[in-house]
C-alpha cells in the first residue's frame, strides 16, 4: 500500500478515532485538566488587598485590559496566577535571541542533539524565575497603596506568592506539551483569551440591541471585519510555497529505483502564532516599566507606543517593526537553508535548475526571505486593521481583543488540530503494523 498517498481523516473520522483511541482519550484528559487547574488558580485571590479600591483604579486601563488577555483576568483579580506564563514567554525571547548571537548556545541547540536542547530548557526556566522575580516585585510595589497593611513584609509575600504561581503555570505548560496535546504555554494563552471572550461578545450584542441603527450597523461592520480576519489567518497559516524535488536514480543491490519528484513544503509563515505574542509581549514592556516606576520619560514614551496615544503611526510603525524582526529571527531558527541543501546533496535530490551545494542553500534562502516578508507583512496587517477600524466606527467592546488574539485562537486551534490528526494517522498505522 502506498503510505504517501493515504488521505488525512475527516473531522468527523479524526473525532470517531478520538473516541476509540485510548492513549489520545488520556492526553486529552490530561490537557484539559490542567487547564482547568490554571482557570482555579486565576481567580485564587492575593490576600490583604483591598480589591474593591484596586479594581476601581484598573478599571479603565488598557495596560492592564490587554495584559488580561494574557493572563485570562488573572492580573485584573489580582489572583495568585495573575502573571501566568508571561515570564516564561519573556525568557523564551532572551534565550533565544542569546541562542543567536552566543555559540556556546548555538552549538548546545544545533550540535548537542537532546541534551543540548535540555540544557537550553534548563536555561530558559532560571530566566524565567528571573523575570518572574522581577515583575512580581514590580506588582507588589504597584498594589502597595491598595494594602490593607502596606509593609516590607507585604511586598515579600505578594512577590513570592506571584512568583511561585507563574513557577506552577510554567511547569504545567511542560507537562501539557510533553503529556497532552499541543503546546503548553500556547494552550494557556488560548484558553486565556477564550475565558474573556464570552464577556466581549455580551458586551457587543448589549450594544447591537441598543435600537440604534446606527450602532447596529457598526457592530456589524466590525463583526465582518473579524471574519474577513479569521479566514486571511487561515489562508497564511495553511500556506506553503512547494518547491519540486527530484530524486536521482539508483541502486540498491539488484533493485534500481527509479528517479521521483517530490516537494520541499516551505510555509507562508514559518513561526506561526510565536512572532505576533512575542511582538506583543515586547511592545507592553515600556507600559508596565512605566507605571511600576512611574518614571517620566517611561510615561512618554508608553503614551507614544499606546494605540491610542497622541501617535498611533509609532505605534503601528514600531508594531510592524517587531513582528517583521521575529518572523525572520523563528524562520532562521526553524529552517536553515545551509542544513537542507546538505540533507538533499546527502539524499541524492536536487531541486531542477538548481545546483547542488551553495546555489541551493542561495536558492532557499531567497524563498525562505521573500515568504517570510510576506507572511510578515500580513502579520502586522492582521494585527492593526482591525484595531485600527474598532477605534474609527466607535465600537469599544472588544477592547483589548484585537486581531492579535484571533490570530493567537486560530492559530493554536489549527496547530493543535493537525496534532491531533497526527496522532490518529501513526495510532492507524500501528495498528496496522501490529
Amino acid at each position: 500500500m502506498d503510505v504517501s498517498r493515504e488521505k488525512a481523516p475527516t473531522a468527523q473520522e479524526t473525532f470517531m478515532q478520538m473516541a476509540q483511541a485510548a492513549g489520545l482519550r488520556g492526553r486529552i484528559l490530561v490537557t484539559i485538566g490542567l487547564l482547568i487547574l490554571v482557570r482555579l488558580g486565576v481567580h485564587l485571590p492575593v490576600p490583604g488587598i483591598d480589591r474593591v479600591a484596586f479594581a476601581q483604579n484598573v478599571q479603565n486601563s488598557p495596560l492592564i485590559g490587554f495584559l488580561d488577555l494574557f493572563s485570562g483576568g488573572g492580573l485584573s483579580a489580582l489572583g495568585i496566577f495573575a502573571l501566568g506564563i508571561l515570564p516564561y514567554i519573556n525568557a523564551s525571547i532572551i534565550v533565544q535571541l542569546l541562542t543567536a548571537a552566543l555559540p556556546s548556545l548555538e552549538d548546545l541547540q544545533k550540535n548537542e542533539g537532546e541534551a543540548g536542547r535540555r540544557k537550553i530548557s534548563q536555561i530558559t526556566r532560571y530566566v524565567s524565575l528571573g523575570w518572574a522575580i522581577l515583575q512580581s516585585i514590580g506588582i507588589a510595589i504597584w498594589v502597595s497603596p491598595f494594602a490593607q497593611s502596606p509593609s516590607p513584609l507585604f511586598i515579600a509575600q505578594t512577590a513570592l506568592a506571584l512568583t511561585a504561581g507563574s513557577m506552577f503555570v510554567m511547569w504545567i505548560s511542560e507537562v501539557v506539551t510533553e503529556r497532552g496535546i499541543g503546546n503548553g504555554a500556547s494552550l494557556l494563552i488560548f484558553i486565556n483569551i477564550v475565558s474573556v471572550l464570552p464577556r466581549s461578545l455580551g458586551q457587543t450584542f448589549e450594544l447591537a440591541q441598543s435600537g440604534d441603527t446606527q450602532v447596529v450597523g457598526r457592530v456589524v461592520v466590525l463583526l465582518l471585519v473579524f471574519l474577513v480576519t479569521i479566514v486571511g489567518i487561515v489562508f497564511v497559516q495553511e500556506g506553503t510555497r512547494r518547491i519540486p524535488i527530484i530524486s536521482a536514480r539508483r541502486q540498491v543491490g539488484r533493485k534500481v529505483y527509479r528517479e521521483s519528484r517530490s516537494y520541499l513544503p516551505l510555509r507562508l509563515n514559518q513561526g506561526g502564532v510565536m512572532p505576533i505574542i512575542f511582538a506583543s509581549s515586547v511592545l507592553i514592556v515600556p507600559s508596565f516599566l512605566a507605571q511600576s516606576l512611574n518614571n517620566p520619560f517611561l510615561v512618554q514614551v508608553a503614551n507614544v507606543l499606546s494605540p491610542n496615544g497622541p501617535a498611533p503611526w509609532a505605534y503601528a510603525l514600531f508594531y510592524l517593526t517587531l513582528i517583521l524582526f521575529f518572523s525572520y529571527f523563528y524562520a532562521s531558527l526553524i529552517v536553515n537553508p545551509v542544513d537542507m541543501s546538505q540533507n538533499l546533496k546527502k539524499m541524492g535530490a536536487s531541486i531542477p535548475g538548481i545546483r547542488p551545494g551553495q546555489k541551493t542553500s542561495d536558492y532557499v534562502e531567497k524563498v525562505l526571505n521573500r515568504l517570510t516578508f510576506l507572511g510578515a507583512i500580513f502579520l502586522g496587517l492582521v494585527a492593526i486593521v482591525p484595531t485600527a477600524v474598532e477605534s474609527a466606527i466607535g465600537v469599544q467592546t472588544f477592547r483589548g481583543f484585537g486581531a492579535t488574539s484571533l490570530l493567537i485562537l486560530v492559530g493554536v486551534a489549527i496547530e493543535t488540530a493537525k496534532q491531533i490528526q497526527t496522532y490518529v494517522i501513526s495510532q492507524r498505522y500501528e495498528g496496522m503494523v501490529k
